[in-house]
């Protein structure tokens, strides 16, 4: 019997702790900063997944079908950083475009 033991896609921590009913703009630009930050390390333990999982391929302790789905959601995740900083930028732009 073969287990399965790749994570799951781990780029949102635990939401409760970021939604803030009454949040102060510092608290809520520091619990915005937990939140990237926890999301950026989710991709950074994926991409070392990827390199444990390839590594444990080519000793033969592992089949081709981990390291592809190791590599697919290490590239699910950082295509979806991408999205998000592109987002973060347009929401900066239009927000430096407005008149006060």
């Amino acid at each position: 019997m073969i287990t399965n033991s790749i994570a799951p896609v781990g780029l949102i921590p635990n939401i409760s702790t970021v939604v803030q009913t009454k949040a102060t703009p510092a608290e809520a630009t520091e619990s915005f900063a937990t939140f990237l930050k926890g999301a950026l390390d989710g991709v950074a333990a994926q991409e070392q997944n990827v390199h444990k999982v390839n590594d444990q391929f080519l000793i033969g302790a592992v089949d081709e079908n981990k390291v592809l789905i190791a590599t697919t959601q290490a590239e699910l995740s950082l295509a979806l950083t991408g999205q998000v900083r592109n987002k973060i930028i347009e929401a900066y732009q239009e927000i430096m475009r407005m008149q006060m």
